[in-house]
């Protein structure tokens, strides 16, 4: 498509081509975008429009890259919130780490601590925690119980 051609174009459709994006986006400037991003569209493709689907064709190219551009707005904004949650959550999680690790280390005897710690930092078996520690595989899971029934009383008092 010629200059000359987009020009006419242009001074034939823009009002209404604006009117309709601002109808659907409820924005001036983006609907000033959309309107200009069609134009610059057709002066880098090869577009050819007949004079009887020419203002089919502007109009529905504007419609259709509103929708577009709404649903893109949609998607940002629900990328964003999750986001923002997403953070939350993991922020709420390090928070409520760091207290039950402080409470650990205030509550437990020491070898209560080594044994919990081995058994979920280090991913421990029971035997293996028994080995290491040189006690039984009952004694350890009497420690760990006993460890976890003090988180759980600190941390879910009503057993949620």
């Amino acid at each position: 498509m010629e200059r000359h051609d987009i020009q006419r174009l242009f001074k034939q459709h823009y009002a209404k081509m604006l009117r309709v994006a601002r109808t659907i986006l409820y924005d001036e400037q983006e609907s000033k975008d959309v309107v200009s991003d069609i134009f610059e569209g057709l002066l880098r493709g090869r577009t050819v429009l007949t004079p009887d689907t020419e203002e089919r064709y502007l109009l529905t190219s504007v419609r259709n890259q509103c929708l577009k551009r709404i649903r893109h707005q949609d998607t940002r904004l629900r990328m964003e919130t999750a986001t923002a949650e997403q953070t939350s959550d993991a922020e709420f999680e390090d928070e409520r780490m760091t207290d039950i690790v402080e409470f650990v280390v205030s509550h437990l005897t020491e070898q209560e601590q080594r044994i919990f710690h081995l058994r979920f930092a280090e991913g421990y078996s029971y035997e293996e925690i028994a080995s290491s520690e040189g006690i039984s595989r009952v004694a350890v899971w009497k420690h760990l119980s006993h460890a976890l029934k003090e988180i759980r009383n600190r941390f879910n008092p009503k057993g949620l």
